[in-house]
């Protein structure tokens, strides 16, 4: 018989490339995942793994297990979610990953209607990165997060997760209003952009969602940006706007408090949208479901496409 916890190795190893970052996703030790990996092996009487110097390539029989894997992880989700909603009150823990926007401006709200109506559920929020959500879903360090993705960085699918929109986000150039306007007019993205092409730009971090956007986005306008601030609180990059300190591209969630004089916005065509994720067959269940119920109530209703998420 197939041990589920060395199926669920074999699935990150599918989705890593490397016993290494298995092991350091998942709190183990890399002879401790070999050998985990070994019995899986023997427990399916052929080879699963080819290694290739440093990484390790699957075998076909390697690639049609992860599908079974994937399906049997499901069903597993779906079975606890059943047997959740057979022990009827909500209790216990639930593990919130959420971005800082929607961290500060829905999460709390959210949070409220969950302790009046299920006040047995502890609902526990890690601000995390919606670059590392997938990996932390699976691992079980996370039962549901929120997500985002640009029209500039789609958010590509992920093998045993599943997400439900949530809402879409007006997205807005940012520059300081001493600087000379853009093209007046019906908004032309890339002619918005291109006026600030010779400007020093404040993105986020190198490795996240945001930063990939304004690079792309402005690489989609014919530049690519000269950065001089990395910055992944829009509070502060706004701050560094109004500075003089450069131009930055933010959602309307990352602007807060009384328009500042300093900071002219100027609305662009894109958007950013966020997801509900959770792992594939725990839709059901009746903590993740109540969490989404929550959240879609507190999603203020001023927010573009905030009814209709594309």
């Amino acid at each position: 018989m197939l041990d589920v916890r060395r199926l669920r190795l074999l699935r990150e190893l599918a989705r890593r490339g490397t016993i290494a970052a298995v092991a350091e996703a998942l709190a183990f030790s890399p002879s401790a995942v070999s050998q985990q990996l070994g019995v899986l092996e023997r427990e399916a009487g052929l080879p699963l793994l080819e290694r290739t110097g440093r990484r390790v390539r699957l075998t076909p029989a390697g690639q049609n297990l992860v599908r079974h894997a994937e399906a049997v992880l499901e069903r597993l989700e779906q079975a606890d979610a059943d047997l959740a909603e057979a022990r009827g009150g909500l209790a216990g823990a639930l593990r919130i990953g959420a971005f800082p926007t929607a961290t500060r401006a829905i999460v709390p709200a959210a949070l409220i209607a969950l302790a009046r109506l299920h006040p047995g559920l502890e609902p526990m929020v890690s601000e995390t990165d919606p670059a590392a959500v997938a990996h932390a879903l699976r691992a079980g360090d996370l039962d549901v997060a929120l997500v985002h993705a640009y029209d500039f960085v789609p958010a590509e699918p992920e093998p045993g997760l599943t997400t439900e929109p949530l809402y879409g986000e007006a997205m807005y150039l940012a520059a300081p209003a001493s600087e000379a306007p853009g093209p007046s007019g019906e908004p032309d993205q890339g002619a918005v952009l291109r006026t600030h092409a010779r400007a020093p730009w404040i993105t986020a971090t190198p490795g996240t969602l945001c930063h990939a956007m304004t690079v792309r986005a402005c690489q989609a306008a014919g530049f690519t940006p000269r950065v001089r601030h990395q910055v992944d609180e829009f509070a502060t990059v706004l701050a560094l706007v109004a500075a003089g300190q450069g131009v930055a591209v933010v959602p309307q969630l990352g602007i807060t408090g009384p328009a500042d004089p300093a900071v002219r916005l100027t609305r662009l065509l894109m958007e950013r949208r966020t997801n509900l994720a959770f792992r594939s067959g725990a839709g059901a269940h009746p903590a993740v479901a109540a969490f989404g119920t929550a959240l879609r109530a507190a999603v203020p209703p001023d927010l573009a496409g905030s009814r209709a998420v594309r």
